[in-house]
């Protein structure tokens, strides 16, 4: 009887220390599976779809039935094998990976466009490389059957111009099943995909293709949208789209002198906004937007590059925006564009992603916490504890 006694007392210790291990592995699994996962539902479960009006005479169910409801991203910037550290590859990847998949299930979107620079290193990379990063990304931004994936030709992705070949564009071009100046039609909304990189005006053998689609698109567009009293003969024989002034989509914005105009909490820093543009690099040339601009009369702009938020009006009436990047790499704050289109209007909101800073002060403020639980177990702070203990006990006396 004893000796049974004096075991039990024995096993206390042990039993203690692995109760208080296993109330650490459980209280650090809980912390990595909120920021690691759970962050993600809490934020961008609090995103709402714009509303959008409908036609004047349409009933409600049949509103809602023709909104297209569409997510926007840019410059995820998947890093590869000559710039890409593994821990950044790993981080920052898990981060829109869980930040695109949580969206799609959230948010069920119809359509989403991808505005350029889906690499990082897609301008240099080897064919081995290159097929390594298609396959990480058709992982991280695989959609379901209900939702459409576009992607958008960037700088990243094929070079700037002087580094732009046939070979690389191609290359995107079969992967993602992008064309140079290409037309997208979804519930009578018209997109035109432009590869800006390709609109350099030099007559290059890229940039030549690409001007004559977006001038036969611009025909065909501008065909649709004349009335029946001013019907021009040159579009009797053209395809007849849907009426509906078209979305313009690019990686470039058009021409803007710098992001000194641009507010909010995701523009430029104060230090980089009064930087002028430069053109052919940062914006497109101011010739390359005008014609954009003639050939298209678009209702709305939407691009990418900068790695910050920004709209601007072109012309006075056509609103153009720049969509953040979507990366912590890039910037503490990403988000994306959710719209409301139909083939009249359009309504758009932003939705912002976990802040990096937030989910780094969440793991250090849970390591110190951990830190003060440990040195607590081993007794290494019962001397602070008990002197404050006395104090109590005496007030309490007196």
């Amino acid at each position: 009887m004893l000796s049974s006694s004096s075991t039990t007392v024995k096993n206390l210790p042990l039993k203690r220390r692995l109760c208080f291990l296993l109330k650490l592995v459980c209280f650090v699994s809980s912390v990595l599976i909120f920021c690691e996962f759970l962050i993600y539902y809490v934020v961008i479960f609090q995103c709402r779809w714009p509303e959008v009006k409908g036609g004047a005479h349409v009933g409600e169910k049949e509103t809602s039935a023709s909104v297209l409801k569409t997510i926007i991203l840019a410059d995820t910037h998947l890093l590869g094998e000559i710039k890409g550290h593994w821990l950044d590859k790993l981080r920052r990847e898990w981060q829109m990976e869980r930040s695109f998949q949580t969206a799609l299930w959230l948010l069920q979107p119809d359509i989403v466009f991808i505005l350029g620079d889906v690499f990082d290193e897609g301008k240099w990379s080897s064919p081995q490389a290159w097929a390594d990063d298609v396959r990480r990304f058709r992982k991280m931004f695989k959609c379901p059957v209900s939702t459409e994936l576009v992607v958008i030709v960037g700088n990243h992705d094929i070079g700037f111009h002087y580094e732009m070949t046939a070979y690389k564009v191609n290359r995107f071009e079969k992967v993602f099943n992008f064309t140079s100046g290409k037309l997208i039609t979804r519930k009578g909304i018209n997109f035109v995909l432009v590869n800006s990189v390709a609109m350099e005006g030099d007559g290059c053998a890229v940039c030549r293709t690409l001007e004559a689609k977006l001038l036969a698109l611009s025909h065909k567009l501008n065909c649709s949208r004349q009335k029946r009293n001013h019907f021009d003969k040159r579009c009797s024989d053209v395809e007849k789209l849907p009426a509906s002034e078209p979305i313009l989509l690019q990686h470039y914005p058009l021409y803007r002198k710098s992001d000194a105009e641009c507010t909010g909490e995701d523009s430029a820093p104060p230090e980089e906004k009064n930087i002028p543009f430069k053109e052919k690099y940062d914006v497109l040339s101011q010739e390359a937007s005008q014609k954009l601009i003639w050939w298209f009369h678009p209702r709305l702009i939407l691009s990418g590059h900068t790695h910050s938020a920004c709209e601007v009006l072109h012309a006075g009436k056509i609103p153009e925006i720049s969509v953040p990047s979507f990366s912590w790499r890039n910037r503490n704050n990403p988000s994306f564009i959710m719209g409301s289109i139909t083939p009249t209007d359009f309504s758009l909101r932003k939705c912002f992603l976990p802040f990096e800073s937030r989910v780094f002060t969440i793991y250090c403020a849970a390591g110190a916490l951990l830190v003060i639980l440990i040195l607590a177990h081993v007794q290494l702070l019962t001397p602070p504890f008990y002197f404050a203990q006395r104090l109590i006990s005496k007030h309490k006396a007196v």
